[in-house]
């Protein structure tokens, strides 16, 4: 787990860095399912592996699309 967030924190593409965060999530909710706790898993992975990856890349496709970057 502490490489998983490592990897997320020292990542400079944020591309890359949404894929990471969203694969450490996917690990965060197999780890609370295993510690027995499935209700945090399962909003762990909603969160964390779905919208907030979605909202981060369409904030970014928003950005680059007004400074004319695509």
């Amino acid at each position: 787990m502490a490489c998983a967030a490592t990897s997320v924190a020292l990542c400079l593409d944020p591309l890359r860095q949404i894929f990471l965060s969203g694969v450490y999530g996917l690990l965060l909710a197999v780890l609370f399912v295993v510690l027995q706790a499935p209700d945090v898993a399962l909003s762990m992975l909603v969160v964390s592996t779905v919208a907030y990856p979605l909202i981060v890349l369409i904030a970014i496709s928003r950005t680059r699309r007004e400074r004319g970057e695509e």
